[in-house]
């Protein structure tokens, strides 16, 4: 049944597409893709150039094949064709340009099969010259000139740029080879034009050469700024200063005139025909006052410069003396260092303090006395004449904090030979601090506290055991006398040394039931922690803290078990732990079992005798001793 189904649907599908059996019988393969660029790969402008696609494709059918040839410039379709012929492909590039520069690529498709050549680069040079044309060789000041650019023959992509000399004055990009733009020359005289171009091509973009060059004559107008200063010269602080700002010869029809008025950044006055400002020198007005015509792009500036003599300088804001600690006196001083003599007498300069609330009473003009506040304060003074005000800069006063009574301590312990260190600090106090350490009333040694958290320590050694001296250490942070601590007495801690151990009874003493009596002793300072040890055992027999050089230990009712080495170890504050020598100690029998042994050796002895004895005499009775029959014998 399934044969004969498949057999029936063959059948019926040949019946309704007969074409499908004619394509299954045309089979084809792409075996290649070649491009080619003819005449070369580097060719210079008008050079006629040839794209040429090759495929090279076998076919068992005889109509022919439909090809689509794609052509790529840089990865972008730049032309496509179907064709049925096997003939190759040819696209043309009928005198080719800088623009025709690129990579070339060709892709044939044939009934959805596709195959791509390799890529290959098409290299043209060559710009045409520029040229450029004016549409006047005379224009007014303020008037745009209108110039034309034109890249002959070229295509592409182009840029094109207009400059006076050096400076460009323009650029312009378009798709085409010719460009018109307008722009106003800088200033009146005459101006040489030219024009160059480039043709973008990736990655790279080619220049031409400069165009011709045009010379262009601007003719300056008449019209023209004035600046006009009253007074120029000898002007003083207080002087009243009129600028005025004009135009002169002012064309007629005229609705885009503006003039201005301005120093340096500061636009003082504005106007159609005329900016004028009136104003109170001061020194700082000092400089240069522009007045500025602006008409289109017609710009014409004209600047004097002013020069204000100072009438009295800046006033400068002293302290006296130059440290000051909380509600001290102290004397605030301002004064004007110059002042313009010819317009000004001493007297008709006045001086105030600020803020009036500052607590400080004027003792003369210009000084101001009081006590220091007890927090840090700003203060400024101001100076005027003549209408004239200037204020000093701020003086920030900052009262110094008097040092409070120090304290000293002991970092850690006094050991004989060993450095130790003696703290002295305060709990407040400005910085620096001066802090002296003293020893018996003698300075030592000097540490000076700069920074917060910053700690005056002294280093300190004992040489001498039983050396005892009194410290005291002495801060200061003014001229004033210092601060003295509480005296401290310090003795250094002797470490241990001389260990001794000394048993009682002596060694050939000692017997079972008798009492052993152990005697530590060392030499240093107490208090000493005794450990008592036996061979033999990790735990102490005995330990105790002694507040004397010495201790002991009696173990009652002896008994061989209590035989042995024994030593003891011993340390105090100065941490160093000392061991005494290993005795050893050799526990003896108790007399009374030495004469019970001594009786039962004797007893034996004895019974041994006294057997041996008569041994003997019963062996020798035996060899003495005949029987008459056998003497009878012998005979």
């Amino acid at each position: 049944m399934g044969p004969l189904l498949l057999l029936t649907s063959t059948l019926l599908s040949s019946y309704l597409h007969p074409w499908r059996v004619v394509d299954a019988q045309k089979s084809f393969t792409i075996r290649g893709i070649t491009l080619s660029v003819e005449p070369s790969t580097d060719v210079t402008r008008d050079t006629n150039v040839t794209i040429r696609c090759q495929a090279i494709v076998s076919s068992s059918g005889h109509q022919p094949l439909s090809r689509e040839y794609t052509i790529y410039k840089d990865g972008i379709v730049v032309y496509t064709k179907t064709s049925s012929s096997s003939e190759d492909f040819l696209y043309q590039l009928y005198n080719a340009r800088v623009s025709n520069t690129g990579k070339y690529m060709c892709k044939v498709t044939i009934e959805g099969e596709q195959r791509q050549s390799e890529t290959k680069k098409l290299t043209v040079t060559g710009l045409s010259p520029p040229h450029l044309h004016i549409n006047n060789g005379v224009i007014s000041e303020g008037e745009e000139l209108t110039a034309s650019c034109t890249a002959p023959g070229e295509t592409g992509s182009i840029i094109f740029y207009f400059y006076e000399g050096s400076k460009e004055k323009r650029e312009e990009r378009v798709n085409t080879n010719h460009v018109e733009v307008s722009f106003p020359l800088s200033s009146s005289g005459i101006h040489k034009l030219y024009c160059v171009y480039t043709i973008l091509i990736t990655p790279d973009s080619i220049w031409s050469e400069k165009s011709n060059s045009v010379t262009v004559t601007v003719r300056e107008l008449p019209i023209t700024p004035v600046l006009e200063i009253f007074p120029l010269q000898d002007i003083y602080e207080g002087d009243r200063l009129d600028i005025f700002c004009t135009v002169k010869n002012v064309p007629r029809n005229t609705n885009n005139l503006d003039v201005y008025l301005s120093q340096g950044d500061q636009l003082l006055s504005s106007g159609i025909t005329e900016a004028n400002h009136s104003m109170t020198a001061l020194a700082k007005d000092s400089g240069e006052f522009e007045c500025r015509l602006q008409m289109g792009h017609v710009v014409k500036p004209v600047s004097k410069k002013v020069s204000v003599t100072e009438l009295f300088s800046v006033p400068t804001l002293t302290m006296s003396p130059a440290e000051v600690f909380q509600k001290e006196p102290m004397t605030l001083t301002c004064r004007s260092e110059s002042f313009a003599s010819e317009r000004l007498r001493r007297e008709e300069l006045t001086y105030s303090l600020d803020p009036p609330e500052s607590f400080l009473i004027p003792r003369g003009n210009g000084e101001f006395s009081g006590k220091a506040l007890p927090y840090e304060f700003n203060y400024t003074c101001t100076a005027q004449a003549k209408g004239i005000v200037k204020h000093s800069k701020t003086l920030t006063v900052h009262p110094r904090v008097s040092v409070s009574t120090p304290r000293i301590s002991v970092v850690g312990k006094a050991v004989l030979g060993r450095p130790f260190q003696i703290r002295c600090e305060s709990d407040f106090g400005s910085l620096p601090i001066n802090y002296t350490l003293l020893e018996n009333y003698d300075p030592l040694h000097t540490v000076i506290v700069k920074q917060p958290g910053q700690q005056a320590l002294f280093i300190v050694t004992f040489r001498h055991p039983g050396k005892t001296s009194k410290y005291m250490c002495e801060a200061k942070n003014s001229h004033k006398d210092g601060k003295l601590s509480e005296t401290v007495d310090i003795t250094a801690i002797e470490p241990l040394s001389q260990p001794l151990l000394t048993i009682i009874p002596t060694l050939s003493e000692i017997a079972e039931g008798t009492n052993l009596l152990l005697i530590c002793s060392v030499k240093g300072t107490p208090p000493v922690t005794f450990k008592i040890y036996r061979d033999g055992r990790d735990q102490p027999l005995f330990t105790t803290n002694s507040y004397d050089n010495n201790t002991s230990f009696e173990i009652r009712d002896l008994s061989k078990e209590d035989s042995g080495k024994y030593y003891f170890e011993a340390f105090n504050p100065a941490n160093n732990v000392i061991s005494s020598e290993h005795i050893h100690v050799e526990v003896q029998l108790a007399m009374w079992k030495k004469v019970v042994i001594g009786g039962f050796c004797l007893l034996a002895v004895s019974v041994l005798v006294v057997v041996l004895a008569l041994f003997f005499k019963s062996k020798r009775g035996r060899e003495t001793y005949s029987p008459p029959a056998t003497q009878a014998s012998h005979v």
